[in-house]
């Protein structure tokens, strides 16, 4: 959930580490800190409570050194503030420590530790193993990292500097995620590649169980048990540019924006005409195997989950395989039955998602197949499964999801289709949903176009104390997105029932005060739906309509484009992106960093 970033090599290292957190600051922003190895091998260090931007007001104009580590955090133990703030020292200040992860036995450690005299200087779980590295007697540096791994439970992803050994980084990773950049006479480390691009493209990501000794000119790997392994670098697809806001306000803008681009590149190079369907070589999936699938069920968490729930029709629908989502995080403790004829599909924008990740490694020790549909190439998730989906969403960095999450339900569309005309899908069925695939682009820059018009109703509803958002069947996973949207970057409080459901209790809520959002595609349950709309009016609740066609009972309406029944999700949630970015500046809300969110979720 954190951001780490370090630097061994000729040039000064405080610049280049408050570079690399700004970039890795939407996965956590509540403290900041670093830690720069002088010349004399002391150990410098300076944290603050809050953004970067504090923490470098609070640097001494000369704070100097050619090898450092850095941390921006998202609180889990201890309160935000300067103690709390990693890196974290042992008790002699040898030994400094930035961590992402949780150590599930801290307490039992904390407590053998201060037993033994050791005084801790703040509440965190890190701080454990800073002074487990610092009471080692082990030669090396490396094997003192060793050493106190091995008394830990839980996960990590840490980066350690050692006074006596200052020529050199040691960095290891279990469940969250670090990655090596290879320079020229310099590394570096970071755990996402937005803080590494604009110095090298070049990197090696650490396997889980997997440790690293960089030097300025030279890198090596290893396991945790001390055993070489080889890890070749490979060349990140983006540029530093992509990580740029691009001349908009805010990154949430900017990838909004970007979803006309960005589902153009999930689709290039995959259809086939030919044979009406499309190409998907990563699925590791014969036309035998896709036969022998009798259920799908699809895994995820938050907005990837809303995604599955949609790709689960989908299948339903295109494919006739029953099809199902569940979020990752209950699926893995509520010892689900694991069928050999399911085909399981984990869903993450980062591929880091722990509780996803958590999942597939539980799958796959039981023995199921597992894909995965994923936005970041060569990620843990990606690693883990037997084949999947890449969504070429590009990066995502505000910490709400809208081109991924968009991108991933034409993954899913994508998948859907490839599975059903192997299946029973009719050549001319293919045909239709492949061009409506086609007409995406130009619908979604449609809907942007209309931006003026949702801005001014954002600002009308924006001073609501609550929002119902309702849909049915293919409409409530967008409802249910579209709520979520709304709570993470405006903190209004929403909630999302399917229409059908709302008669059953949520009506007793419904009044001026709580305005609805109502899907209404123009599909089979369109009666239905207007049913809905009139029960709301009855109780004299606000309706904003989102659908085909203009809805006399609604008090506004925001039409979207029409494409096929199958498809009209993906578009119905776009225009809802944008009023809750509109929602949320209107209400003046920090809408890249929302308040207690970070973007890729690593913990449990």
């Amino acid at each position: 959930m954190c951001g780490i970033v370090g630097y061994i090599g000729k040039r000064d290292v405080a610049p280049l580490l408050l570079e690399g957190l700004q970039r890795l600051e939407y996965r956590g922003y509540d403290s900041a800190g670093l830690a720069v190895s002088g010349k004399s091998g002391a150990l410098k260090t300076v944290k603050a409570k809050g953004r970067v931007r504090e923490l470098e007001a609070k640097l001494p104009k000369r704070f100097t050194g050619t090898t450092g580590i850095a941390h921006t955090r998202w609180a889990t133990h201890g309160a935000p503030n300067d103690e709390n703030a990693h890196p974290h020292l042992d008790t002699d200040g040898k030994v400094a420590l930035v961590h992402n992860g949780i150590i599930d036995n801290a307490s039992e450690l904390r407590a053998k530790l201060t037993a033994d005299g050791v005084e801790f200087a703040s509440e965190t779980d890190t701080e454990v193993l800073a002074h487990l590295i610092g009471r080692s007697q082990a030669e090396t540096l490396e094997e003192k990292v060793r050493q106190a791994l091995r008394l830990i439970e839980g996960t990590y992803g840490i980066a350690v500097l050692h006074a006596e050994f200052p020529d050199r980084i040691v960095v290891a990773r279990n469940g969250s995620p670090v990655v090596l950049g290879i320079g020229e006479h310099e590394m570096f480390v970071s755990s996402d590649v937005a803080a590494l691009v604009s110095h090298t493209r070049q990197v090696v990501t650490l396997d889980d169980g997997e440790m690293a000794t960089l030097k300025a000119d030279d890198y090596r790997t290893y396991t945790t048990e001390g055993s070489r392994t080889t890890a070749s670098p490979t060349t990140v697809e983006w540029a530093a540019e992509s990580y740029d806001m691009g001349g908009h306000d805010t990154y949430m803008h900017k990838e909004i924006s970007e979803q006309v681009d960005a589902v153009d590149r999930v689709l290039r190079g995959r259809i086939d005409d030919r044979f009406s369907t499309v190409h998907l070589g990563g699925l590791n999936l014969d036309a035998r195997e896709a036969r022998g699938v009798r259920r799908v069920k699809i895994l995820g968490c938050g907005s990837a989950y809303h995604a599955g729930q949609i790709g689960a029709q989908m299948i339903e629908e295109l494919a006739r395989i029953p099809a199902d989502a569940e979020p990752a995080s209950e699926f893995r403790y509520r010892n689900a039955v694991v069928d050999p004829e399911t085909l399981y599909i984990a869903v993450s924008q980062s591929g880091e998602t722990y509780d996803t990740l958590a999942a597939v490694q539980e799958l796959k020790r039981k023995g199921a197949r597992v894909l995965g549909v994923v936005n970041v190439v060569g990620s843990a998730i990606a690693r883990e499964t037997d084949g999947g989906v890449y969504v070429h969403a590009g990066p995502e960095v505000c910490v709400v999801s809208t081109k991924c999450f968009t991108n991933t339900a034409v993954a899913f569309a994508l998948l859907a289709l490839h599975l059903g005309r192997i299946r029973d899908l009719s050549v001319a069925d293919g045909k239709r949903i492949i061009a409506g695939l086609r007409k995406l682009p130009d619908q979604i820059a449609e809907i942007l176009g209309d931006e003026e018009k949702i801005k001014k109703l954002a600002a009308e509803y924006a001073g609501a104390k609550s929002m119902m958002f309702v849909g049915r069947v293919r409409g409530f996973p967008v409802a249910r997105e579209a709520s979520l949207k709304l709570k993470e970057v405006s903190y209004v409080h929403a909630e999302a029932y399917p229409a059908s459901e709302l008669k059953h209790g949520p009506l007793a809520l419904i009044e001026p005060e709580v305005p609805t959002v109502a899907i209404v595609p123009d599909d089979d349950l369109l009666e239905k739906n207007r049913a809905t709309l009139e029960e709301i009016k009855a109780r004299s609740g606000r309706i904003l309509a989102v659908a085909h066609r203009e809805q006399e009972k609604a008090d506004h309406t925001i039409v979207v484009p029409r494409n096929e029944v199958e498809l009209d999700p993906i578009l119905m949630g776009i225009p809802l992106q944008l009023l809750a970015y509109h929602s949320a500046l209107a209400l003046g809300r920090d809408i890249d960093k929302p308040r207690n969110l970070a973007k890729s979720v690593t913990v449990e």
